[in-house]
């Protein structure tokens, strides 16, 4: 997603809970609407790492002018590369180079890879994964994203002998340092 546009009164889940989870893993901009209108509320959720916080009532303009600066904001940034030893993430272009060759990949695949190379030293276990790679719940025990990451190495080692995935027994994968 481009933005989140959050309430934080949802039925299941505090809209605080989606922040933190969200930061956890992605820096999405993040603009709350909430009849929270406390300075603490306020304090809490900008400390938390929301991009902005507009409270009830609202007028859309403004809503549709905050989403704006944040989305401006937020592009200009997406725009950097991500470097990762011989890998390289062109994020405007959506292509991975590895030493300097195109990596020709799935959208699924370049996806895993931009979020290892966004998170080096985290361990992403494969729930997480397919949870955030996806976009939906991981229901069942399941080899999608055994098969996605076995495909990742095997076109990566086509262009280095550098084994960059690494499976944490147990755990998950994560970026060899």
């Amino acid at each position: 997603y481009c933005l989140i546009l959050l309430d934080l009164m949802l039925p299941e889940k505090t809209g605080e809970d989606i922040v933190k989870e969200l930061r956890r893993v992605k820096e999405t901009p993040i603009i709350v609407l909430s009849a929270k209108s406390e300075i603490y509320n306020r304090v809490e959720l900008l400390q938390l790492g929301v991009d902005d916080y507009i409270t009830k009532p609202f007028d859309i303009d403004e809503v549709l002018l905050r989403i704006q600066a944040v989305l401006r904001r937020t592009s200009r940034q997406e725009t950097e590369d991500i470097t990762f030893h011989e890998l390289v993430i062109k994020t405007d272009s959506k292509r991975i180079f590895v030493n300097g060759e195109e990596l020709v990949c799935t959208a699924t695949e370049y996806a895993i890879l931009e979020l290892l190379m966004k998170n080096p030293s985290r361990i992403f276990s494969k729930r997480t994964l397919y949870e955030l790679v996806m976009g939906e719940d991981y229901l069942q025990e399941d080899n999608t994203m055994n098969v996605h990451i076995s495909n990742l190495r095997r076109k990566i080692t086509k262009h280095t002998d550098k084994k960059y995935i690494e499976t944490v027994y147990g755990m998950g994968y994560r970026l060899v340092k």
